[in-house]
């Protein structure tokens, strides 16, 4: 009998650990208040956002299952001495949402929602007929135990509020590239409130998760 309730608390350990990993959110931000953007000082050096080569991954997430799919930095520039960020902004194009875990009808379904395509559904995620740019502005750069931290101010459908996020940066000749970890929003914050549960009730098990994972990769080329 004790060797039973031994082996029953290892599995229930194994089973509880498992849950809390799965349902783990991956450098979760706060949105706060928007903050001023920072100037860098005159001798800094410019580059220019590749947009060919930059781009943002996204995952988006029901109970049963995921979708991923990326979004096009169309425009921006990061400035930067003795290669360390000093001031940056860049502008994503939300006209390119991108859904890369389905194929054809479905796939365009999905995308189609997201843009806000269709009538009754031009506000149920991004409306890009209305708000077709997204934007990110650099307000300071930080060290947190071990990491550079990025803080900045995010628009999304007009909403501009102040996240920070881990990524890593380089400057090698002419280029500089910028990548972060994932990193985890709560949609809700900037007005995308369709199918969730902190949002509408008795939706059951028909709702869509507040949290959207992100992922930055920037490329950007010496003015």
């Amino acid at each position: 009998m004790k060797t039973k309730l031994i082996n029953l608390f290892a599995i229930t350990a194994i089973i509880v650990a498992a849950t809390s990993c799965k349902g783990e959110k991956k450098n979760e931000t706060e949105a706060t208040a928007a903050e001023e953007v920072v100037e860098a000082p005159a001798e800094a050096i410019t580059f220019i956002v590749d947009n060919a080569a930059s781009t943002i991954d996204w995952v988006g997430k029901k109970p049963t299952e995921n979708h991923t799919g990326t979004i096009n930095i169309a425009k921006g520039k990061v400035k930067t001495q003795d290669g360390k960020i000093q001031s940056g902004s860049f502008v994503i194009d939300m006209t390119s949402i991108n859904v890369t875990d389905l194929e054809g009808d479905q796939k365009a379904g999905l995308e189609g929602h997201l843009k806000g395509e269709g009538e009754g559904k031009e506000d149920h995620f991004f409306n890009v007929a209305q708000f077709p740019n997204a934007s990110f502005e650099v307000t300071s750069i930080s060290e947190k135990e071990g990491k550079t931290m990025i803080e900045g101010n995010l628009t999304i459908k007009g909403i501009k509020k102040n996240i920070s996020f881990p990524a890593s940066t380089s400057v090698e000749g002419n280029t500089m590239t910028l990548n972060s970890e994932v990193f985890t929003i709560n949609r809700t914050d900037w007005g995308v409130n369709y199918g969730s549960k902190s949002v509408f009730e008795n939706l059951g098990d028909k709702f869509i998760l507040d949290d959207i994972e992100l992922k930055v990769s920037l490329k950007a080329n010496k003015a």
